[in-house]
């Protein structure tokens, strides 16, 4: 009897050895099938990786799996291939990752069913019946006809045919026909009339088509506003073409109406969404479309990227320099690199598309292992916005806006056109302080303050989610005097409608997007055209097409050019060209003004002078002097606990450990707090390890998690290692 593998969502890093279930059809166990299993005291879904012929353990000890869930794997070779690359790259319990592959109706054991609508079928005694039966009765005959042309007919065909529920009840009550659910038939995918490319346009999508339909990475760095779009949706309709499946990955769920109306309108397909915001029942329905095959599209955010295909044959990420594409808990996968490999093992082309792509893309591209193509020129004959530095040094500020900024947005909202001002602030004021005794409120639980926000006339915490009522006097010396330090989109825009409230006004950010139809239905409001002022935070940089968007303000600039994180200068770089990329993307030239305290420093300087390619080359020779990413590569071990010192001498211990047993080559750094050492109530401190060898990082990140799991922990401590951080909180 075979001993089956399991990978079961656990914290352990280790596939579980099980014996078959009792009775069960041994050439129905295919990897990929889930079980139900004993598992403790409970019992839990697993997924089977694969069989053995023997056990490390008793053969007497192993235990027999309760049922077989699944008669067939529901997930294909590559895509397993795909999870076990994941769990030893990321170094992550196999049962979590496995887990990311399937949707939680299926997590949860429920039977795996096919995607259908209601119907009906002749029975038995039904189909015994001649043609032309029940002549006396007209409709009855109809639908027996009708069900005797076809083995089953679904409940809205039978209605479009003109056949009642009570003409189907009474075939029911005859035992001639009988209910039951009519798989979607998969349909054949048509395209839309393709705008003419441009020049630019039409040499990328040559060369990618040249390179063929086997795995190839390819690079597509255009600046805003170039088509890179257009692209994506012209090989994706040869994907279609060849009957087979796209994968669109976006960053952010925001994306998908606007994403989602253009390729309904371009193509005349099934196309399948998921991201977080749907229901189980919706990723459900959108995973099993995507699975069967009859979803011809898939576009998704950052999970998306382990949704199973039956003919994948493209995949591309869009804005693929986004962090949201970093998952920062739990399982902490990158999509993007994820999508490069799954591209690698379904030998499927892949493209990573955006203007401001990731030093390590670009590092990637340069090196040869990616091909790199580049849109120097806006689609039709829009222009690239002008940038500006307005010194605010000494300058009367009003709800953090410059007298120039205020001119320049009047003459702009004057000549019909649109504002986008930019503060990556949400809620009204970060700090409130006791005017007489300098309290200042802080969250309880972590090392941070809370955020006045004032329409909800609440104080928040924006890092573990703690909330409180506004309060009236200080807790410290029961002044009245409290006063609101710093800016938030709330101030900004009470002060707006105070001031230009003859325009409309739209704030954009989480706060304010709550709906699932929220963002869409804004866009839809801006694009009309109309003069207004658009106030938000990242929300508004990320991949939006605004065309009567002329003139952005970035209020306040100095908060993106000061980091402790190595990667501020690329982000700060990255978020600038976004959001200046909102301006002039139709007739009229756009604007962009940045507001400084700091017009003279470098990172400044060199946004203001050079594209953003220019300015990356010279970070990635800066990243290659100091070995940094993507010139050296990153790991961070990790501990919460309640008792911070527990946390720290976890850390000291392993890494006494592991300096015994790493060659030369890997240096280790810390114990250290993490920058915010105190997060919802615990206590974090992280051990860094570098190095320039990829090898060696990946025997670093194998040996750190043995040594780790080895190792004794006090009780309530909880540790993680990440692998390719993209953050150093």
């Amino acid at each position: 009897m075979p001993v089956l593998k399991l990978a079961i969502p656990t914290p352990l890093r280790t596939l579980f050895d099980y014996l078959p279930p009792l009775d069960c059809d041994l050439t129905k166990l295919q990897p990929g099938a889930r079980l139900r299993v004993p598992f403790g005291r409970r019992e839990v879904t697993a997924y089977l990786v694969g069989q053995s012929t023997e056990s490390d353990l008793d053969a007497s000890s192993l235990k027999a799996a309760d049922a077989l869930l699944d008669s067939q794997s529901l997930l294909s070779t590559p895509l397993l291939g795909l999870c076990t690359w994941a769990a030893d790259y990321y170094q992550h319990p196999p049962g979590e990752v496995y887990q990311a592959a399937f949707p939680k109706t299926l997590r949860q054991g429920q039977p795996h069913r096919y995607n259908s609508e209601p119907g009906w079928q002749l029975s038995t005694r039904g189909k015994g019946l001649p043609a032309g039966a029940l002549a006396r009765s007209p409709k009855q005959a109809l639908a027996l006809g009708i069900l005797q042309e076809q083995p089953q007919v679904t409940l809205r065909e039978l209605k479009e045919a003109g056949i009642s529920p009570a003409v189907l009840k009474a075939l029911a009550d005859k035992g001639l026909a009988e209910r039951c659910d009519v798989r979607l038939a998969t349909t054949a995918a048509k395209t839309g009339a393709a705008l003419q490319p441009s020049a630019e346009q039409a040499e990328i999508l040559t060369s990618i088509r040249s390179a063929g339909t086997n795995f190839h990475c390819h690079l597509i760095e255009g600046v805003t506003g170039s088509g890179k779009t257009e692209v994506y949706l012209q090989l994706i309709a040869d994907c279609l073409a060849a009957n087979q499946q796209a994968l669109l990955l976006i960053p952010e769920i925001g994306l998908t109406p606007q994403t989602l109306a253009r390729f309904s309108k371009r193509f005349q397909a099934e196309i399948a969404v998921l991201h977080s915001g749907l229901s189980d029942a919706q990723r459900y329905s959108a995973w099993e479309a995507a699975r069967s095959g009859s979803a011809h599209i898939v576009i998704g955010t950052r999970s998306a990227v382990f949704t199973p295909m039956a003919r994948p044959g493209l995949i591309v990420v869009d804005e693929e320099h986004d962090q949201s594409f970093k998952q920062q808990d739990g399982f902490r996968y990158s999509a993007r690199d994820v999508a490069v490999k799954r591209g690698q093992l379904e030998n499927c082309p892949v493209i990573l598309g955006s203007a401001t792509p990731s030093l390590e893309s670009l590092h990637n591209a340069l090196q040869g292992r990616y091909a790199h193509h580049r849109m120097l020129q806006r689609a039709g004959h829009s222009q690239l916005p002008t940038i500006e530095a307005i010194d605010v040094r000494k300058a009367p500020l009003q709800a953090g806006l410059s007298p120039a900024l205020l001119q320049a947005m009047e003459r702009c909202l004057q000549s019909s056109q649109q504002v986008l001002l930019f503060l990556n602030r949400r809620g009204y004021a970060p700090t409130l302080q006791c005017h007489d005794c300098g309290w200042i409120a802080e969250c309880k639980d972590c090392d941070a303050r809370l955020t006045l926000h004032r329409r909800q006339r609440r104080l928040r915490c924006h890092h573990c989610g703690t909330a409180g009522p506004l309060l009236h006097s200080c807790p410290q010396c029961q002044s009245k005097q409290l006063v609101s330090l710093g800016l938030g989109t709330e101030q900004t825009e009470d002060w707006l409608r105070q001031h230009l409230g003859q325009w409309p006004l739209y704030r954009v950010d989480s706060d304010s997007m709550q709906g699932r139809e929220s963002m869409h239905t804004l866009v839809e409001q801006i694009n009309r055209g109309e003069p207004c002022i658009l106030l938000g935070t990242q929300m508004l940089t990320k991949g939006h097409h605004f065309p009567a968007v002329s003139l952005v303000g970035v209020i306040d600039m100095d908060a993106m050019l000061f980091s402790t994180d190595f990667r501020g200068e690329e982000r700060a770089s990255q978020l600038l060209t976004q959001v200046s990329g909102r301006a002039g993307r139709a007739k009229h030239r756009g604007r962009v003004l940045l507001q400084t305290h700091h017009p003279d420093h470098s990172v400044l300087q060199a946004m203001l002078s050079q594209p953003y390619h220019q300015q990356a080359l010279a970070m990635l020779e800066r990243r290659r002097l100091a070995s940094l990413p993507p010139a050296g590569q990153l790991l961070i071990a990790r501990t919460d606990c309640a008792d911070a010192d527990h946390g720290e001498q976890f850390l000291v211990d392993l890494r006494a450990s592991a300096q015994s047993q790493l060659p030369a080559g890997i240096d280790m750094i810390g114990p250290l707090p993490a920058p915010m050492q105190r997060r919802a109530g615990r206590f974090r401190s992280q051990l860094l390890v570098h190095t320039a060898d990829r090898r060696l990082s990946r025997l670093a990140a194998r040996t750190l998690v043995h040594l780790a799991q080895a190792q004794p922990a006090s009780r309530g401590l909880n540790w993680s290692l990440d692998v390719d951080p993209q953050d150093m909180f």
